[in-house]
């Protein structure tokens, strides 16, 4: 498996080898040994599968501690532009995002750890969205960051995506008291 370091530090995409023969193709999409290098040692607790249209935006989400989560995610059809925002209070990158685009030909995969809000935004119809976390869902420990925050800077690529109205009322980053 090949991988990809961002320059926020924590954030990784994995990118799996396929072995493809007339049959079709085989691959591992998950393996402990994928995250040695970096020293990290995720215990997944929990699986999640979302299916959206295309410019539904999802996001920004997190939960707080004890209950944070740390996701690794990835799309099994279609094509999402996923990001991560920096919301650890001592970090150099704090309120930088990264994004990349997380492609079912490609089945690439990111890794989010705790500490971060996450969001996508479907490219495609019907793109299938998986991601594994290391922590339960917990309803009381829900936060979030406005998706479209001018402090983010962050181009969705559309200025009106199909956004939840939940997520339409999230706090701006200077609203917001990092519990991270």
């Amino acid at each position: 498996m090949e991988y990809k370091t961002y320059h926020i530090e924590g954030l990784i995409e994995f990118i799996p080898r396929v072995f493809r023969d007339d049959r079709g193709w085989f691959m591992e999409t998950y393996s402990d040994k994928m995250f040695e290098p970096f020293g990290i040692k995720p215990a997944f607790v929990q699986d999640n599968q979302s299916v959206s249209k295309k410019g539904v935006l999802r996001g920004l989400h997190f939960q707080k501690p004890p209950y944070a989560q740390g996701k690794l995610v990835r799309v099994t059809s279609g094509r999402a532009l996923d990001v991560a925002v920096d919301l650890r209070k001592d970090s150099p990158s704090y309120g930088q995002h990264v994004s990349c685009v997380l492609d079912a030909e490609q089945n690439n995969l990111f890794y989010i750890p705790e500490g971060f809000a996450h969001g996508f935004m479907a490219l495609e119809e019907n793109t299938t969205f998986l991601y594994k976390c290391t922590n339960f869902y917990h309803q009381a420990s829900e936060g979030g960051i406005l998706w479209n925050d001018p402090a983010l800077g962050i181009d969705w690529g559309t200025a009106e995506p199909l956004v939840s109205p939940k997520d339409e009322v999230l706090p701006l980053l200077q609203e917001f008291d990092s519990p991270f």
